[in-house]
């Protein structure tokens, strides 16, 4: 797992190490999160999971036409997590030959399509 607190440290980060799913935060100090997802769309066809805070219908609706797969509004439970990032890579991973991710608590069987969460709850 690699993360970033900054914008243009999270877009250094895809292009030099090609995640499997990006998860972004909008509430970032030097970028609109909607700026940084136009960034990441530009280099990389990596899906993009938002999780926030925002919950404005608007902008889940602006931020899912920019190119974001899926978006979640925080509080969520540690159980969710998983699933949504399960869903996403099962919607954007060819079938055959998967393998599994482990990162900080979270595993994803991607040939399994499961996932197990050891951490806490994210907020």
């Amino acid at each position: 797992m690699r993360t970033a607190g900054t914008a243009l440290h999270g877009i250094r980060e895809v292009t030099h190490h090609q995640p499997e799913v990006i998860i972004l935060d909008l509430g970032l100090p030097d970028l609109d999160g909607g700026q940084a997802l136009k960034m990441i769309r530009a280099i990389t066809a990596t899906p993009v999971l938002v999780a926030t805070a925002r919950d404005e219908e608007a902008e889940i609706i602006r931020l899912l036409n920019a190119g974001a797969d899926d978006y979640v509004v925080k509080p969520f439970s540690g159980e969710h997590l998983p699933a949504w990032i399960t869903a996403l890579l099962r919607r954007s991973s060819p079938q055959g030959g998967a393998a599994a991710l482990s990162v900080a608590g979270l595993r994803v069987d991607l040939g399994r399509r499961e996932a197990q969460w050891t951490g806490s709850a994210w907020s």
